[in-house]
């Protein structure tokens, strides 16, 4: 042992002359160091902050969408929130609002999913980035007129549309038209059923479409109040087929409400979600003798958007996400996961994927009226429910 103590004092020794000479040392050293630890830290991903809502199938799609987008990107971290459906995704817009207001920049919400009356909302609040090609360059795979519908300040990525769903052994030559279609309900009473359009957006969509038959395109698109002076024409309608619907005018609760009596063969036909039929035929709880079409006009259908957070200082990397996103990959992903139609338009995707779509994209139609929609569901309440 004591032959070691010269040793470990000859290297006290070095250590400290190593010290002196590195504190005597320039200050271009210093800043070289300085320069290295800098690269090092610019090198750590850049992180954003995801927020959405929905049901446990939206978290399993996006659980499987981001370890896609990180494998491709190492260079940057989505970080996920999830707040599971029914909890109120309320208090998460209200603090990006609160966040602008005070100042505060994003509030650490970067990117948000919502509907198109959160869109709309934010539209007027001004917390929404208007998005462009040039950074997105996928964004022109997206239909330019849903585009318009939300003047690019958000991204429909994916998509469901209400269509006619039907008994084919019962129903062989099903209604191709509105017109046909309210022909075929009071030619078979009580065989048609749809749901409290307050309950589920597939009832919603019946309602609108009846309201909106006859009244110029552009309506659909037009928020403006004074549109509800054109609607007496469309409730005159529903208050007509009441009688012949389902119970004699019984409204079933939520889209899930007239799936069910489709499935017990109470009715014959219904209008409905094509993700929640495609959905629950695969899972063998629809019969296989459930077919779906799409009517002219269609049936209005609902996106769901990405919007970026104005105040976020993250957008290269949200772009980026959002080019991820649009891609047909990710997009043929969404497709099977969600069984609901792609953001971007049908011929950008594969012919297998299209193919799943036959007879129901055709005639597709968004719907844009804001606050329109529930002034509707307190008029059918009034004027129809009650009667």
């Amino acid at each position: 042992m004591p032959k070691k103590k010269p040793f470990l004092s000859l290297l006290t020794v070095v250590g400290l002359s190593m010290s002196l000479l590195a504190g005597c040392g320039s200050a271009s050293d210093a800043k070289t160091a300085s320069s290295e630890s800098s690269a090092a830290a610019s090198s750590k991903p850049v992180s954003f902050n995801f927020y959405f809502t929905g049901s446990q199938n939206v978290k399993d799609l996006w659980d499987s969408l981001e370890p896609m987008f990180e494998k491709e990107h190492p260079d940057i971290d989505v970080k996920m929130v999830y707040i599971p459906s029914g909890t109120g995704a309320e208090p998460t817009y209200d603090r990006i609002v609160a966040a602008k207001k005070a100042g505060k920049g994003s509030g650490d919400i970067d990117l948000y999913e919502d509907g198109i009356v959160t869109v709309s909302q934010g539209i007027k609040d001004g917390v929404w980035a208007q998005l462009d090609a040039k950074d997105i360059p996928n964004l022109s795979k997206v239909n330019a007129n849903t585009m318009k519908d939300v003047n690019n300040y958000a991204i429909p990525y994916r998509s469901s549309a209400v269509v006619l769903a039907y008994d084919s052994s019962k129903v062989s030559n099903p209604p191709k038209t509105l017109d046909e279609l309210l022909t075929w309900i009071k030619a078979n009473p009580e065989k048609f059923a749809y749901n409290d359009p307050s309950t589920g957006g597939s009832g919603s969509s019946f309602v609108q479409t009846i309201v909106y038959k006859d009244l110029p395109e552009e309506d659909i698109h037009n928020p403006d109040p004074a549109v509800m002076e054109k609607w007496s024409a469309g409730f005159n309608t529903l208050k007509e087929i009441g009688p012949f619907v389902y119970g004699k005018g019984i409204y079933p609760k939520k889209n899930q409400g007239t799936l069910d009596l489709l499935m017990n063969g109470e009715v014959s036909m219904i209008p409905a979600w094509s993700d929640m039929v495609l959905q629950q035929l695969n899972e063998g709880l629809l019969p296989d003798t459930i077919k779906m079409q799409q009517i002219t006009p269609g049936f209005n259908g609902g996106p769901t958007y990405l919007m970026v957070n104005e105040a976020s200082d993250k957008k290269e990397a949200i772009n980026t996400f959002l080019d991820f996103v649009l891609s047909p990959e990710a997009q043929a992903v969404i497709v099977n996961k969600m069984n609901g139609f792609p953001g971007i338009e049908l011929s950008n995707m594969s012919s297998e994927v299209q193919s799943k779509f036959d007879g129901v994209a055709e005639g597709f139609r968004t719907f844009n009226i804001g606050d329109l929609g529930t002034e509707i569901n307190k008029r059918w309440q009034s004027d129809v429910a009650a009667q």
